[in-house]
């Protein structure tokens, strides 16, 4: 796996007013390489793209050819115990400042040592503060 992929990198390869040639250099690599996720990014990306079709941003037909592209994308998708949890993922998002759901990214990132896709901006600054390399967001 190449680098640890969060949802916004994801949602923004489908929405062509977030699509820059960046993000969409980071698909290109994504579908060449593989990806690590966490347990919860498709959950969060499939929410996204139906909030995005409840905008109309987008159709349910765009939504699904979509998804199934989303199958081509080589995944490994990380799972943490209840344990990991509580006693890595609650401490990190509280001193960043960051949702658990964000967290986990982070963490994944930084435990595999992979580099991290991400265009939010509260994953970048938390990525800065504990040295875990980025993709996007430089």
């Amino acid at each position: 796996m190449s680098f640890v992929l969060d949802a916004s990198v994801t949602l923004a390869w489908h929405f062509e007013d977030e699509a820059s040639a960046e993000v969409r250099s980071v698909a290109h690599r994504a579908f060449a390489d593989g990806v690590a996720v966490p347990q919860h990014w498709l959950l969060e990306v499939l929410s996204g793209l139906l909030r995005g079709e409840r905008r109309n941003r987008a159709s349910s037909a765009g939504t699904d050819e979509f998804v199934a592209s989303l199958q081509d994308l080589s995944t490994e998708i990380d799972d943490l115990d209840q344990d990991h949890v509580i006693s890595v993922l609650l401490p990190l998002a509280r001193d960043q400042r960051l949702s658990l759901y964000d967290a986990t990214y982070l963490e994944l990132a930084s435990r595999r040592r992979l580099p991290l896709a991400t265009l939010d901006s509260s994953l970048v600054r938390a990525a800065r503060a504990v040295g875990v390399e980025l993709i996007l967001g430089n």
